[in-house]
């Protein structure tokens, strides 16, 4: 349990958390921070593949791109992607735990 009280997975490149995702049970994860530039697959790739997952939790798993890329354009390509929300770097830990929370509880709502 980390100091938010969350449990974490580590991926080191989008394809490994792609797979991450496809071997867990559905329901496993309660969200993915997803770090856009990354080596082997990035984020947009495996949000994309996730979304096309053939189980209803990749439809619906919040995505919350981390990223230094922050132009009009690059929230844009996220949103594209099936990211559900864009979160430019330097992030806030406050403004992370909120952002997890509120898609969280929005997903258990669905």
């Amino acid at each position: 349990m980390g100091k938010a009280g969350c449990e974490s997975t580590l991926a080191e490149n989008g394809q490994k958390g792609v797979e991450l995702f496809s071997n867990s049970g559905p329901g496993w994860f309660d969200a993915i921070l997803m770090d856009i530039r990354m080596p082997v697959m990035d984020g947009l790739e495996a949000t994309r593949a996730i979304r096309a997952l053939p189980r209803d939790d990749a439809k619906n798993v919040p995505i919350i791109a981390m990223t230094a890329n922050a132009y009009d354009t690059d929230v844009q390509q996220s949103q594209d992607a099936g990211m559900n929300e864009h979160l430019a770097k330097p992030i806030a830990p406050q403004t992370l735990y909120e952002t997890l929370a509120r898609n969280i509880e929005k997903n258990q709502g669905q």
